[in-house]
């Protein structure tokens, strides 16, 4: 109900100041006597995914909350599971401003932020002070200067930390915005980084006595052989799930739009069909063994049942929730 007008506000600014103005309001808003504005009720829709109950299956994509700074807030709205990150070994700043672009007639979004974020402990201490009560997917990367061969220590090193506080984790090797980052959803380096995943997972299950699945995060811009040969290690190396898809590098259906020439990432409405393509591939390739998390230009309850219906078993928002609203969560659930 107060959205349009918050929405017609922040417009007005800077998108990266108004994420940042928005998330220290919504800090303050939570478990004070205001958080009734931004609670709503979202009847319960379970759904088992990965070995774990999720109160239904819209989630919060990573991206948004980077740090786990709004969790209970975010909680509130009625997400049946958030995605926090994507966070990294160390702090870094990310990459120079401007960062963040609207591409409001696309009801689009172009970001090159870069990882910004505070890092993985910064993070941990966030999550340990939230009381959401429902499933937490932490999202990990690897710093900017770390090597692209030596990525693999990055992502075992937040496994460490994030996992006895983690619903599930997912694996981000799909970002366009950190060099050389992609590289790593091909070949020899996907197999050695699943397979250095999976043993860190069977060592931390059996130090923690509790298993927390992993997902991993890919690309639009795949082809079709591309997505056959991920698949494949996919299931070789028993990962948990598959996030499809991150941000896209395609520009055709924003072509002549205000910022079109940034470079960076795009998400939104722009992504819906290339998204739901490759859903539709993985599942077609995978025959259900393991679940796909589908997200990327989920604006309406029709785009959301097209995912799920090319065979996402669970499916996340982001830039649809910026465009549209909390009330995009309820309008979802009720009917999906």
């Amino acid at each position: 109900m107060y959205y349009p007008l918050v929405k017609k506000a922040l417009f007005q600014l800077d998108p990266e100041r108004a994420h940042e103005l928005t998330f220290r309001q919504l800090s303050r808003i939570s478990g004070s006597p205001f958080e009734f504005l931004i609670r709503q009720s979202v009847p319960a829709k379970p759904v088992s995914c990965m070995g774990l109950s999720f109160k239904n299956p819209l989630g919060l994509a990573a991206g948004l909350d980077k740090d786990g700074d709004c969790i209970d807030a975010l909680g509130a709205m009625g997400f049946g599971f958030i995605e926090v990150g994507t966070v990294t070994p160390r702090a870094q700043p990310g990459n120079d401003k401007p960062r963040l672009f609207r591409i409001v007639e696309a009801e689009g979004l172009i970001n090159r932020m870069g990882f910004n974020n505070h890092g993985v402990d910064n993070l941990v201490n966030n999550v340990k002070k939230s009381r959401y009560g429902g499933i937490l997917g932490i999202n990990i990367g690897k710093n900017k200067d770390t090597p692209v061969e030596n990525g693999k220590d990055d992502y075992l090193i937040c496994m460490d930390k994030v996992y006895p506080h983690a619903g599930y984790i997912a694996i981000n090797i799909s970002s366009p915005n950190t060099p050389g980052l992609r590289t790593l959803q091909y070949g020899d380096a996907l197999d050695d980084l699943l397979a250095g995943i999976k043993n860190k997972q069977k060592a931390l299950h059996e130090l923690h006595g509790k298993y927390v699945p992993v997902a991993v995060k890919i690309a639009p811009d795949l082809s079709t052989e591309e997505l056959i040969q991920i698949a494949d290690s996919l299931v070789r190396h028993n990962i948990d799930g598959v996030i499809a898809t991150n941000t896209t590098l395609d520009r055709k259906l924003i072509q002549g739009l205000n910022y079109c020439e940034q470079t960076g990432g795009l998400s939104g409405r722009p992504l819906q069909l290339r998204s739901t393509e490759v859903i539709r591939l993985l599942a077609q390739e995978l025959q259900g063994r393991l679940p796909i998390i589908g997200v990327g230009g989920i604006d309406s309850l029709t785009a959301a049942r097209e995912k799920m219906a090319a065979g996402a078993s669970l499916i996340q928002i982001y830039s649809g929730f910026i465009f549209r609203g909390p009330r995009l969560i309820k309008d979802i659930v009720n009917y999906l």
